[in-house]
């Protein structure tokens, strides 16, 4: 098979499908492999070095969107989507749900479009979607810290206080990975920690790893609310896979919070958890409401090319080799994990949960398959 590997063109988004090392693998299995030039140069990865492996290294993107198989990080925007074509298999992060645009312009590419973060494990997790929610995770503290500074725009609070001085306050709005990662990069800062969760199940696992040194408590709405009300740093990690996230924060809470404190939202891929959220870029990262600031970016990763390019190639490439190998058909129908992953395919949406957010119909993906 042909595999095709693009640059990324959504704003300030330096990370890369394949990283040379991928390329090479595909190569020795007998497929073919056309990266764009510049594609992994800001992650570290020069086009020689995937020359070196084995690619084909082309000028632009057209000649990259002719592959049969393109492997990307981030869903397509506009120009890329008019690329699409028919039967083609688009393997990426998609975040459909809160995506009616994008959604309507994968229908009508007729394109095979099969999303990361819907591919389950065996044992129930989302194994494609979790290296990029760790980094985001450990991400969120560090971005909060910096923006609580007064450079930053924020209260002027160090998170991890000093000898004599309370250190910040840390509300962590779901335990599941980002929140976990949020979680151990806040307690590595020395901020105070709580993480709030439905699941008692969850938190007994945050408590087993962090033992008292992370305050847990169950999610209510009046809980959300009193513990928002002293955060000096929120975050927002929150997530219903494949589903637009839903809005557990109000604007009444957030304008609760304290005047220059920061809210971080990682769900903000999904739609966001906030009714205050609304998504933002790298080039201008923030805004305030009600004199809380606000960080949304939709690829946080992406701050952090290398480190997320290969922890992603590890997790996507042995899907890309099943793909490449057997087709989409073949290998969705063999592999019910990796068909969790369809969510659109020769014009006809498959994903449920998409199919609610949008108010569309969902196609059952056994008929499309033959099974």
């Amino acid at each position: 098979m042909r595999v095709g590997v693009p640059k990324e063109i959504k704003d300030h988004e330096y990370r890369v499908g394949l990283v040379p090392m991928g390329v090479r693998a595909l190569v020795a299995a007998g497929h073919e492999v056309l990266v764009q030039s510049g594609a992994g140069a800001e992650a570290g990865f020069d086009d020689a070095s995937y020359a070196a492996a084995g690619a084909t290294v082309v000028a632009g993107a057209d000649d990259v969107f002719a592959a049969e198989m393109v492997v990307k990080v981030k869903e397509p925007l506009p120009a890329e989507r008019r690329k699409l074509r028919p039967g083609q298999v688009l393997f990426t992060y998609l975040h459909l749900a809160p995506d009616a645009e994008q959604t309507d312009d994968l229908l009508a590419s007729g394109a095979i479009c099969i999303a990361y973060e819907t591919i389950t494990s065996p044992t129930g997790g989302l194994p494609l979607l979790q290296p990029m929610s760790e980094v985001a995770g450990r991400l969120a503290p560090q971005i909060g810290a910096q923006l609580l500074t007064r450079e930053g725009g924020g209260r002027g609070i160090l998170l991890g206080g000093v000898p004599g001085v309370l250190p910040g306050r840390c509300v962590i709005l779901g335990a599941g990975t980002s929140g976990t990662n949020a979680a151990d990069t806040a307690v590595g800062l020395g901020a105070e920690v709580v993480v709030l969760d439905r699941s008692l199940d969850a938190l007994r696992r945050i408590e087993a790893r962090f033992g008292r040194r992370v305050i847990t408590a169950a999610s209510t709405t009046q809980m959300v609310a009193e513990q928002l009300r002293t955060a000096d740093l929120a975050i927002g990690a929150v997530l219903v896979p494949g589903a637009a996230a839903p809005r557990v924060l109000t604007r009444e809470m957030i304008a609760a919070m304290p005047t220059g404190s920061v809210f971080v939202d990682i769900a903000i891929d999904q739609g966001g958890c906030s009714e205050t959220s609304r998504p933002t870029t790298h080039s201008a990262p923030t805004y305030v409401v009600d004199g809380v600031i606000h960080y949304c970016v939709t690829n946080m990763p992406g701050a952090v090319p290398r480190t997320s390019t290969l922890a992603l190639t590890n997790a996507t490439l042995p899907h890309v080799l099943t793909l490449a190998a057997k087709g989409w058909k073949q290998a969705l129908a063999e592999d019910p994990h990796l068909r969790n992953g369809l969510n659109l395919a020769e014009g006809k949406l498959v994903l449920a949960e998409v199919a609610q957010a949008q108010g569309k119909v969902a196609w059952p993906v056994g008929a499309l398959l033959g099974l």
